[in-house]
């Protein structure tokens, strides 16, 4: 969710971030395709399937191919695939609508005082749990002291709430209570944040910020998530592990009840584009193998084929500056330089990617073309190599072994089947390939146990904070990489305060080159446009370049 996410490989990235949703940042799998959204000047996206002929129905059941989420814990979720399913069934203070705007959700509204530290919200008077009961500002303290607890061992809650005076100090166990959160009355929450920082509330979006049922989760601690309470649009009613999980709606939702009265999402398994075309689901995802005869106008599912705008996220292979040779800038700069990244995206993904030339992507605030990364330039890549402290005995270079998401013995994906294969060309440097189950994969990012890794990043919110801050603060739990740099530090706590937004973004523009620079990850590719297939009597679907909930805006027709 920039949320974090983390994309898997290629194909599967597309389904999930077409047809389902996801980490700070958000980190993705691959359940339908891909991930994140949008620009924060950009306007919203057009509803995808939202005009034809039809009479809307009352309820009805919306049907999409899904995977498991690796979490459906709020407060431990770091992956897109799971953040689709919580935006639906839970909720914060405040959330992003579909013009990627912060607004209102159990705060009805909220004061910030002169100097741009204390928040004072107060909570909507309708806003209930799924079971009826009103959420009141003891519900959104307790939830903030248990995603700060050390036992919950929430793996990014430094950086969603840090800000928060009294944090830290819980989080390290110097604290029993978060000294800046403080309840007014039933309805009034006083939250103090350490200095102004023009992106908080966009922070209070993130899973970590959202409001749970303490007698829901203190009831059943280890599995409370199964049969959560929570205040979001759907009610979770049925999960089964590996065939079916079914939202339902919440009737007393306080922003409007969904249109839809079920989400079925199939867990077991299938081909989206074979279950779309034998009417087992209503939305699939669309890769390369059927694009060309989807987009003929004499294609019968012509009709039905949507485009939806690239969302905010970025492929990437992150480099544990920490490990050999890896710990060698130079070596670093030569796998980046190594690798021809156009030639990839065009010839391999068929122009379904765009090439990274830096980490935020285009569209997003504080994009800027004159940050540059490396072009394929395979002759510097080995004199660079040449010239690390391993260069004297290239035959000997300390193994690399490059770790990503999937099932254990599965085969590498063709795109980075490609990319081993140019290190190898290029540089005379073979990769080892390994595979983890994914929920495993995340816990063992989290811990830097990886050498290399290739993984993706999805907008949480629509501010250059998300991606260069979360990811490349030194002490940021998001910063799989161990990558510090003291000056690249100074400048991001500097653009952390500044109010100018024209001087913020020059700050990070300044951050990303250095970064770059220094080379703790190769980009690869942006999202590029993306196309999935609705059935006709689904309307306003609306795909979007971050996760948000959407699910409620969608209505049936009769067939």
């Amino acid at each position: 969710m920039g949320w974090k996410t983390l994309l898997l490989a290629f194909g599967l990235l597309f389904l999930v971030a077409a047809c389902s949703g996801s980490s700070g940042g958000s980190e993705t799998t691959d359940s339908e395709s891909g991930s994140p959204e949008p620009t924060a000047s950009s306007s919203a996206p057009e509803p995808s399937g939202s005009s034809g002929d039809g009479k809307p129905l009352e309820g009805g059941r919306f049907v999409r191919l899904f995977v498991d989420p690796p979490s459906l814990d709020p407060h431990l979720t770091t992956d897109a695939t799971s953040a689709q399913i919580i935006v639906e069934v839970f909720g914060g203070l405040v959330t992003i609508d579909r013009d990627l705007d912060v607004v209102a959700d159990l705060a009805e509204s909220w004061d910030v005082s002169d100097n741009g530290r204390v928040y004072t919200f107060r909570i909507r008077p309708d806003a209930t749990f799924h079971d009826g009961k009103p959420v009141t500002a003891e519900d959104v303290r307790w939830s903030f002291e248990r995603a700060t607890d050390p036992l919950t061992e929430s793996p990014n809650v430094d950086q969603y709430l840090g800000d928060i005076v009294g944090v830290e100090a819980k989080i390290a166990g110097d604290a029993l209570e978060i000294s800046g959160v403080r309840v007014i009355n039933e309805l009034t929450i006083e939250i103090t944040i350490d200095r102004p920082k023009s992106f908080f509330l966009a922070k209070l979006t993130y899973p970590t910020a959202f409001v749970l049922d303490r007698e829901n989760v203190e009831a059943n601690p280890k599995n409370w998530f199964r049969k959560p309470n929570g205040t979001g649009p759907f009610k979770m009613t049925e999960y089964v592990v590996g065939e079916t999980l079914i939202l339902s709606r919440h009737d007393g939702y306080h922003l409007g009840s969904a249109k839809i009265a079920e989400v079925e999402m199939i867990l077991s398994g299938g081909t989206s584009m074979l279950m779309y075309e034998n009417d087992e689901i209503d939305i699939a995802g669309v890769g390369l193998a059927d694009i060309d005869r989807l987009q003929e106008p004499s294609n019968s599912l012509n009709a039905e084929l949507h485009q939806a705008s690239p969302q905010f996220s970025i492929q990437y292979i992150g480099l544990n500056v920490n490990e050999p040779p890896l710990d060698d800038i130079k070596v670093r700069q030569a796998l980046n330089l190594a690798i021809d990244k156009r030639e990839i995206a065009t010839i391999v993904l068929g122009d379904q990617v765009v090439p990274a030339t830096g980490i935020l992507p285009p569209g997003f605030p504080g994009f800027s073309e004159s940050v540059s990364g490396y072009a394929f330039d395979p002759e510097r890549a080995m004199q660079l190599l040449k010239e690390s402290k391993y260069g004297n005995d290239l035959d000997n270079i300390p193994p690399i072994t490059i770790t990503t998401p999937g099932s254990f013995g599965a085969n590498v994906s063709l795109d980075m089947e490609v990319v081993l294969a140019m290190w190898e060309k290029n540089l005379g440097i073979k990769t080892e390939f390994q595979q983890t189950e994914f929920a495993t994969f995340l816990k063992d990012l989290n811990k830097r146990r990886f050498q290399m890794f290739d993984i993706g990043w999805i907008a949480d919110y629509p501010d250059p904070e998300n991606f260069l801050d979360i990811l490349f603060y030194s002490d940021s739990s998001n910063n799989h990489t161990n990558y510090n740099n003291p000056v690249v530090d100074a400048l991001l706590e500097q653009a952390r305060v500044e109010t100018d937004e024209t001087k913020r973004f020059l700050i990070y523009n300044e951050v990303e080159q250095m970064i770059l620079d220094d080379a703790p990850w190769i980009p690869l590719w942006y999202s590029g446009e993306r196309y999935l297939l609705i059935k006709p009597y689904v309307k306003d679907y609306l795909q979007t370049p971050l996760i948000i909930p959407r699910l409620r805006h969608v209505y049936l027709t009769d067939k």
